[in-house]
C-alpha cells in the first residue's frame, strides 16, 4: 500500500497560507503599511489602480533592507521582530508573523525595491507566484518600495469572488484610516487611479482626525484621558447628537493596533446610557496603552482580535472614562442646586421698577361646557378659524411638509382631527380610521419620487447661496454613486474638488439650514439599509428618502394638512403599508365598536 499522506508543495501552501492572510486588496494595503511602520518610516505613500485589483504599491522612507534580507523576506516565516517564542508574549511591532510578503507573493506578481540609507544601490527583486524571477542591484531612494500587481492573477475563483471596485476601495481606505489614525506622527498619502484621495501630515492625534474627516468635526470632538496602573486611555468620543445610525467611526487601539472588540464596545455604549436616541450608535476614537505582556495578539490570523488578562478592569476604565468626559464638557444633562434663578436679573432691566402683578378674570368662562379632549374636534371653534385665516396669509409657508401633486379629492372620507400630534382620525363609509401620520407621508412620498424617478426631476428652491458640503472620503464616494438619482429627487449636488460638494438646491419644503442634516440623514439610512443587492440602490434611496423628508410625530398639523395627507394617502397605489411594510392606518368597523359597548351575557 502506497503512503497517501504527503508534504505539500511550498508553492500550495504559500497559497492556503495566503488565503488566510490577504482576501482582498485591502488586506495586502494592510499588511504592506504596517511592514513600512515597523521600519520606522515617518512618510507612507499608498497608490492603488483598479481598486487595487491590478495595482497596490506601498512606498516608504523606512529603514530599507540589504540584498539577503530583501530575499529573504519572501520566505514564509521569515521575520525579524521575534527571535524566540517568549517574544510572542511581549510583541510591541505591527507584524510578526512572517507571512505577508510570502504570502502576497504566491497570489500575485511583486515587485519590492529597497535601500539602505547609508548604501549607495539598492537592491531589486522580481517574483511571480511564489517565483524569484530577477534580483539585481538598482538605483532607488532610500527605504522601501513594494509594487503588487494583479492580485489573486493565479487564482482566478479567488477573484471572481471580490466585489465591486467602489466595495473594495471603501475596504482600502478604511484600512488606510484605521492605520494612519493610529499614528499621527506620520505623514501619510493615498492616490486612486491617480487621483489625490488624502494627504494627511503630522500632527496630533485631532488634527489627524479632522485631517480625514473633515475640520466640521473639530466641534464635535470630546476629550477623554484616563492613565491608571492597568492602562493610559486617551482619545475622543463624539457628542450624543452626532450619533449616527450604522457602526462606522468605532474605533479601539491598542498599541497603536486597531481592534475589534464588542465587550469594550459595550463599554462605551453603557457611558451614554440615555443620551442616544433609538437605533443610534455612538463614535469614538479611543487610544489604549497597555503593558504588551498583559494581552495576547496572536489569536487571529488578521490580528484585529485580542485578549486582555484583566478584561473586566479594563472595561470598568472605558465606562467611567468616557463617562466622566461627557459630564465634565456638559454633554450630559446636569442641574445647578447651588444657583438661584430668579436673581438672574438681565442688565438692561437693573433700573427697572417692578410691575404689580394684575389678576385678570373671564367672566364668559363656563367650566360646564365641552373641553378639549385629547385629539383637536374639527367642528370646534377659536383654534381651526384662526388657522385658516392665517393660512390666507401665508400660503408659501403653510405646509410644514413637502407639498404633493394635487391629487383628486375623495369626497367619502371625512377628517376630524389630529390626535396625540400623530394619528389622524377620520370616517370612511362608516369605519373608524386612524392614520399614522408619518407612516403615510412615507408612503405618499415614496410613490412621488417613484413617479419622479421615471419621468422627470422635482422641482427644486434653489439656495440664496450655494453651499460647499464637504464629507469623509466613504460618504463622498457613497453621495458620487447615488447623486445622479438624487438630483432627479430635487437635489442640485455638484462633484466640486475633494471629498466636497457643492448644493445649488434642494426639494421644496425642506427648511433652510437643514440641508446638510437632511443629506446626511438620507447617507446615513442608505448606508444602513440590508439592501446589498447593487440593482436595488435606488429602491434604498427612494426608501431612505421618503423616510426622511416624512413628516415626523409629534408635528402639528392644520386642517388642510390633515385633509391633505388622509386624501393623497388613499390616492395612493399601496396606502397600507410603508415602504418598509409598516402599516400607515387601522380601521374600526362600527359593528365592531358596537360590540364593544354590547353588555355580555353571563
Amino acid at each position: 500500500m502506497t503512503d497517501i499522506i504527503k508534504l505539500l508543495p511550498d508553492s500550495v501552501a504559500n497559497q492556503i497560507a495566503a488565503g488566510e492572510v490577504i482576501q482582498r486588496p485591502a488586506s495586502a494595503v494592510k499588511e504592506l503599511m504596517e511592514n513600512a511602520l515597523d521600519a520606522g518610516a515617518t512618510d507612507i505613500q499608498l497608490i492603488i489602480k483598479d481598486a487595487g485589483k491590478s495595482l497596490i504599491q506601498v512606498t516608504d522612507n523606512g529603514s530599507g533592507m540589504n540584498e539577503t534580507d530583501a530575499r529573504m523576506s519572501f520566505e514564509r516565516h521569515a521575520t525579524s521582530k521575534i527571535l524566540k517564542a517568549e517574544d510572542l508574549f511581549e510583541i510591541t511591532t505591527m507584524g510578526f508573523r512572517g507571512e505577508a510578503m510570502a504570502s502576497i507573493a504566491a497570489i500575485a506578481q511583486v515587485e519590492l525595491k529597497t535601500r539602505l540609507h547609508d548604501a549607495e544601490t539598492g537592491t531589486l527583486i522580481t517574483v511571480e507566484g511564489s517565483k524569484v524571477i530577477n534580483q539585481e542591484p538598482c538605483a532607488c531612494q532610500p527605504g522601501t518600495s513594494v509594487i503588487v500587481k494583479n492580485l489573486f492573477f493565479n487564482i482566478p475563483a479567488r477573484r471572481n469572488f471580490l466585489k465591486s471596485n467602489a466595495s473594495e476601495t471603501r475596504h482600502i481606505v478604511e484600512e488606510f484610516q484605521r492605520i494612519s489614525i493610529a499614528r499621527p506622527d506620520t505623514k501619510f498619502s493615498l492616490f486612486h487611479d491617480g487621483i489625490e484621495v488624502f494627504r494627511l501630515y503630522q500632527g496630533n492625534l485631532k488634527q489627524r482626525i479632522m485631517g480625514i474627516y473633515g475640520n466640521n468635526y473639530n466641534e464635535r470632538l470630546v476629550p477623554v484621558e484616563e492613565e491608571t496602573t492597568i492602562i493610559k486611555l486617551g482619545g475622543f468620543v463624539l457628542k450624543p447628537e452626532f450619533a449616527r445610525k450604522t457602526r462606522g467611526e468605532q474605533y479601539f487601539f491598542v498599541n497603536n493596533r486597531f481592534i475589534k472588540n464588542g465587550y469594550l464596545h459595550h463599554a462605551v455604549t453603557d457611558a451614554f446610557e440615555d443620551l442616544l436616541p433609538h437605533g443610534s450608535f455612538p463614535s469614538y476614537f479611543l487610544m489604549i496603552d497597555i503593558d504588551p505582556a498583559k494581552i495576547d495578539i496572536n489569536i487571529h490570523p488578521t490580528k484585529t482580535e485580542i485578549k486582555f488578562e484583566d478584561e473586566r478592569s479594563v472595561y470598568a476604565i472605558i465606562r467611567a472614562s468616557v463617562k466622566r468626559a461627557l459630564g465634565k464638557f456638559s454633554v450630559t444633562p446636569s442641574l445647578d442646586f447651588e444657583q438661584e434663578n430668579a436673581f438672574n436679573i438681565p442688565v438692561s432691566m437693573y433700573q427697572t421698577l417692578p410691575k404689580s402683578p394684575e389678576i385678570r378674570v373671564d367672566p364668559s368662562f363656563n367650566p360646564f361646557k365641552e373641553k378639549s379632549s385629547g385629539f383637536q374636534q374639527q367642528g370646534s371653534t377659536s383654534g381651526w378659524e384662526k388657522l385658516y385665516e392665517a393660512a390666507r396669509n401665508r400660503d408659501e409657508q403653510l405646509s410644514t411638509i413637502p407639498l404633493i401633486h394635487e391629487l383628486p379629492v375623495n369626497d367619502t372620507i371625512v377628517v376630524y382631527g389630529q390626535y396625540e400630534k400623530k394619528y389622524i382620525l377620520a370616517l370612511n363609509k362608516g369605519t373608524l380610521i386612524l392614520i399614522d401620520q408619518q407612516a403615510a407621508h412615507e408612503r405618499i412620498l415614496y410613490e412621488y419620487n417613484q413617479e419622479m424617478l421615471e419621468k422627470s426631476p422635482v422641482i427644486s428652491q434653489q439656495e440664496l447661496f450655494p453651499q460647499t458640503l464637504q464629507f469623509a472620503h466613504d460618504d463622498f464616494v457613497v453621495l458620487a454613486e447615488i447623486s445622479e438619482d438624487i438630483r432627479k429627487l430635487g437635489f442640485d449636488l455638484r462633484e466640486f474638488g475633494k471629498n466636497t460638494f457643492v448644493l445649488n438646491a434642494v426639494p421644496s419644503g425642506i427648511p433652510s439650514g437643514n440641508e446638510r442634516e437632511f443629506l446626511e440623514r438620507i447617507l446615513e439610512s442608505y448606508k444602513n439599509s440590508n439592501t446589498t443587492i447593487k440593482s436595488n440602490h435606488r429602491e434604498n434611496l427612494l426608501r431612505s428618502i421618503s423616510f426622511n423628508l416624512s413628516v415626523k410625530s409629534g408635528v402639528e398639523l392644520d386642517p388642510r394638512e390633515l385633509n391633505k395627507l388622509a386624501n393623497d394617502l388613499f390616492n395612493c397605489s399601496q396606502p397600507n403599508f410603508t415602504p418598509s411594510g409598516k402599516p400607515t392606518f387601522v380601521a374600526f368597523p362600527v359593528f365592531e365598536i358596537e360590540k364593544k359597548f354590547q353588555q355580555r351575557n353571563g
